[in-house]
């Protein structure tokens, strides 16, 4: 694999676990969610030149909307300042408001329906959208997160799945902001056959992404996983 369209692509057994969030959503599934919610972020600009930011929640919306600009050749950075320098912003809907964009900026909320008509709601946007997805053209030198590219980003998740396997449940418990827990909790589970556990409620997985302590038997930090 070299790019996360690769990874994405491979993302088609219905009995597969893949994301782990209050329910178990199967590959197929996740595999859709990226295409429609990448066909949802090309309708609002998103593009190679066009970045798009996402408030640093550990929620499907944020994967299925990182994996669906970076399909777009975006570059996507999480948890943004106040004052947000990208096309995009994307997060629970009512924190959208707390943020500057700049002018011709969008806002796309998930969960509360938002009050402004001119916001892109995720869940009834995405849910319309077609789930095919034209062939995207990035490569492995196309960025997708500040400073790192498809290519490394990629490695870097496939140096963690050698030491998954496909029963293994990756708990994210570090800020997606740093390169290295979108690595090793968001991408290298999927190309190990593994799922992502996005917890709650006391959910515990058997391989935590954690810069602290953590219920599962396995830690691994962000630092030991970052992109080179």
């Amino acid at each position: 694999m070299e790019t996360l369209a690769d990874v994405v692509g491979s993302l088609d057994d219905p009995d597969r676990p893949a994301v782990r969030a209050g329910r178990v959503h199967d590959a197929r599934e996740t595999r859709s969610r990226i295409y429609k919610t990448g066909n949802a972020l090309r309708h609002r600009g998103v593009r190679e030149d066009a970045g798009v930011a996402i408030l640093d929640v550990a929620a499907p919306q944020a994967i299925h909307a990182f994996f669906g600009a970076a399909l777009l050749g975006s570059t996507v950075r999480f948890g943004p300042d106040r004052v947000v320098e990208s096309r995009v912003l994307a997060g629970p809907t009512e924190r959208l408001g707390e943020y500057d964009l700049p002018p011709g900026g969008q806002r796309v909320g998930w969960g509360s329906p938002p009050a402004d008509p001119s916001w892109m709601h995720f869940e009834r946007d995405v849910w319309s959208e077609n789930p095919a997805f034209p062939e995207p053209d990035v490569t492995a030198a196309t960025g997708v997160l500040p400073g790192v590219t498809h290519g490394e980003l990629v490695a870097a998740a496939e140096s963690v799945a050698a030491e998954l396997d496909g029963e293994d449940v990756v708990a994210v418990r570090a800020p997606l902001s740093h390169p290295g827990t979108v690595a090793a909790g968001v991408v290298a589970p999927l190309v190990a056959g593994a799922s992502v556990l996005l917890p709650s409620d006391g959910e515990t997985g058997t391989v935590a992404v954690t810069t602290g302590d953590a219920p599962e038997e396995r830690a691994i930090l962000p630092d030991d996983a970052a992109p080179e």
